[in-house]
């Protein structure tokens, strides 16, 4: 049987990956916190469905890290239309109330692995 984090994981690779924008609105939090080459910060689902289609992205698990509970970081290759060859990134997945409540993307699995295990950390010391 699949962990809430795991379905939520697949959701929103699901929806980004079709390009349906609704469902990419429904897969996130409100807000969803992301980070990427263009910044980091809170957005809302709405802003995130834009950021799907404006973005053309589409992103291939290739392996699964779990960290916590709440928190696994997933390497991908990702695509964007402009350009067909993939690159090998990482993103830091949050979720809660089965929802991704954080997609924070990285260079490589290294640096995603190592903002996750300081994530955790900070949040069991709060």
């Amino acid at each position: 049987m699949k962990s809430a984090l795991e379905a939520a994981v697949n959701e929103w690779h699901a929806s980004v990956n079709d390009g349906d924008l609704e469902r990419s609105a429904r897969a996130v939090g409100d807000p969803v916190v992301v980070l990427g080459p263009k910044g980091a910060g809170p957005i809302t689902p709405e802003q995130f469905a834009q950021w799907v289609e404006r973005s053309g992205i589409r992103l291939r698990p290739r392996s699964w890290h779990p960290v916590s509970e709440r928190l696994m970081v997933v390497e991908q290759d990702a695509t964007w239309p402009q350009s067909q060859e993939p690159v090998r990134v990482a993103t830091v997945f949050r979720v809660a109330g089965g929802k991704v409540t954080a997609a924070l993307r990285l260079p490589d699995l290294r640096q995603a692995l190592e903002l996750a295990y300081i994530c955790r950390e900070m949040a069991a010391t709060e």
